[in-house]
């Protein structure tokens, strides 16, 4: 029975052995870009088409892409369209998500119902097919584009549905409907209500929609490049062409755009991160 026990305990060692391993070797190829870019960003154009694996190149470390870079592809111009487009986006889409998910969940209309499946619904269809009429639209027609608040109103509307889905489940399972009676009973409008019970208890949610949607404003790269053509309203993905060239590509420079345009979203997914996994599953058990 003992020796039983131990092949058994040995088994088990083993096959965790065996998965510590194979999670090593895929966090290994997950991180390999980023550092990759990290080790490349402090080389000379030289040094980096030579040997681009090693450490250091052969004329040693150097500075010089990052104030490169930030020249060529007028970093704090672009920075600021990135951020204000971002953060706009994002505190709209929190709110109005949030409202439209009270909403619904409180009220047994048949319209919150329909209109909480057409939001859903909305979810599969891929901006590709959108793209072409939505430029005709808001250029041909309203002539709209070449304007940030054009595009934080695209935004707000393409990942509306989406944050409206986790609200919805966040607020049905989290906030209890005898906490809205009670500031109720003691006074509380249904706005009151809303702002001072049921939006405070939905910070995991919020945290999650804002880490998510920040990520997706931040990077983007195809919705601005359809609405701004006009070079001092680039965001900095776009800003990050003026690098690649028809013939050749200072790779050098395009390491550190990239670097200098990672970390905003990664300092405030250090900040959010405890929120995160808190947030995705608030609404996923009933």
């Amino acid at each position: 029975m003992d020796d039983l026990n131990e092949k058994a305990a040995r088994r088990r060692k083993i096959s965790h052995a065996v998965e510590i391993a194979i999670l090593i070797i895929l966090f290994i190829c997950f991180i390999f870009p980023f550092i990759l870019v990290i080790i490349n960003v402090f080389k000379t154009k030289a040094d980096i088409t030579t040997n681009p694996l090693a450490l250091i190149g052969e004329h040693g470390f150097t500075l010089e892409n990052f104030p490169e870079a930030m020249r060529k592809m007028n970093f704090w111009r672009s920075f600021a369209n990135s951020a204000c487009i971002t953060i706009f986006s994002t505190i709209f889409t929190i709110l109005l998500a949030s409202m439209t998910a009270f909403v619904i969940v409180r009220n047994k209309w048949k319209a919150c119902g329909a209109l909480f499946g057409l939001m859903i619904a909305s979810m599969v269809i891929p901006f590709q097919v959108l793209m072409v009429p939505l430029v005709s639209l808001y250029g041909g027609v309203l002539d709209i584009l070449n304007h940030r608040a054009t595009l934080i109103f695209m935004h707000v509307g393409f990942s509306l549905s989406m944050a409206t889905f986790m609200f919805h489940g966040a607020i049905f399972t989290n906030v209890p409907i005898a906490l809205e009676e009670a500031a109720t009973i003691d006074g509380c409008t249904r706005w009151q209500t809303y702002w001072k019970i049921v939006f405070p208890l939905l910070k995991p949610t919020i945290a999650t929609v804002a880490i998510i949607d920040a990520m997706a404003f931040w990077n983007d790269y195809l919705l601005p490049s359809l609405v701004l053509a006009k070079k001092e309203l680039y965001t900095i993905p776009i800003a990050t062409q003026v690098f690649y060239g028809t013939y050749s590509t200072d790779i050098g420079l395009v390491m550190a755009a990239l670097l200098l345009a990672m970390l905003p979203i990664l300092i405030l997914y250090m900040f959010l991160q405890r929120y995160i996994v808190e947030g995705v599953t608030s609404g996923a058990v009933k």
